[in-house]
């Protein structure tokens, strides 16, 4: 591969919708952040933190499968889909797959789909500093038909479109600035997002158990200073009778003999500490007055370093 990993662009939390008729939205996927990179020799699937996914989506592994241009840098995000609606569980059991014959079956068990919201290189050139408007011309009259790619709708009425994904429990939905340039590992309110629920990572520093296998974790956030405050218990959400059995077999080599929270946390009665390296995804509706999450749901456990959860996603 020739072309350089970037960055992606990201979108800033807002809790208002933007104005005026230079708006467009669209739906706010769960699932994974991917650009596909194809310089005509082969493609590259690479996330956000320039991680190469390509082995573990190999339907979408050559690029000129689903696009005319010889060279191309696609943004978007896959999915995978659970009872009609993206999973963000779902798509990390392909994701987190490093076993050839493992992946050959997860292709069959859980199909995934590219969503792609964007274009950044073309046929040898950057589009970077093309207004949003004239990359998703390019995009559309580039993208092929293909089953497992399709282009991410806009909608002129972000009011409309996150009503509807209320009604269809949606994680929430995109905005962004028609006139806008694409800026490479910039984040700033050219693009917004408005969610229906919060999301966060956040570490794991203890464990709760019931007939002897982990129930619930104790969560936390890293501060500046490296201090870990505690954020939530949770328990609930789509975590598989599988994933709590692997997560008590990984608790006794985790196990800390000091609590590794900066304070002692509401619930700890039975915790087993850990040692914060467990990283998980986390859904939840508001942050409480005390500083701990409301109704926290486990949605997967994430190849993340336990340092990224940072206490800076309060704002985000």
């Amino acid at each position: 591969m020739k072309l350089q990993p970037i960055i992606p662009f990201e979108p800033v939390l807002t809790e208002r919708m933007p104005e005026g008729g230079n708006w467009i939205a669209q739906i706010k996927w769960d699932g994974v952040r991917m650009l596909s990179y194809g310089d005509g020799s082969g493609t590259e699937l690479i996330n956000r933190r320039g991680n190469r996914r390509t082995l573990q989506y190999p339907e979408l592994a050559d690029v000129r499968a689903y696009c005319k241009s010889p060279s191309v840098i696609l943004d978007g995000e896959i999915i995978a889909l659970s009872g009609g609606k993206p999973s963000f569980h779902e798509v990390m059991r392909r994701d987190s797959l490093k076993n050839d014959a493992a992946i050959r079956a997860a292709r069959q068990q859980v199909p995934v789909i590219y969503m792609v919201f964007d274009i950044l290189y073309c046929a040898g050139r950057w589009v970077l500093d093309q207004p949003l408007a004239e990359r998703q011309r390019l995009l559309a009259g580039m993208l092929l038909p293909h089953p497992f790619v399709q282009a991410v709708p806009s909608y002129q009425s972000p009011a409309e479109l996150f009503t509807a994904a209320q009604n269809k429990e949606l994680e929430g939905i995109v905005c962004k600035d028609t006139t806008s340039i694409y800026t490479p590992g910039g984040k700033d309110k050219r693009w917004l997002k408005r969610k229906i629920s919060r999301d966060l990572t956040a570490v794991a520093g203890g464990v709760t158990f019931r007939d002897g296998r982990v129930n619930a974790l104790l969560l936390g956030l890293f501060d500046h200073e490296g201090k870990l405050h505690y954020i939530g218990h949770a328990g609930a959400g789509k975590l598989t009778m599988r994933d709590w059995q692997d997560l008590t077999e990984l608790t006794p080599g985790l196990t800390a003999l000091e609590m590794p929270f900066a304070a002692s946390p509401e619930r700890s009665k039975g915790a087993v500490w850990l040692k914060p390296q467990l990283v998980f995804k986390v859904n939840f509706l508001e942050w409480n007055a005390s500083g701990t999450m409301r109704q926290p749901v486990l949605q997967a456990r994430v190849d993340l370093p336990a340092r990224s959860c940072s206490w800076s996603q309060k704002d985000t």
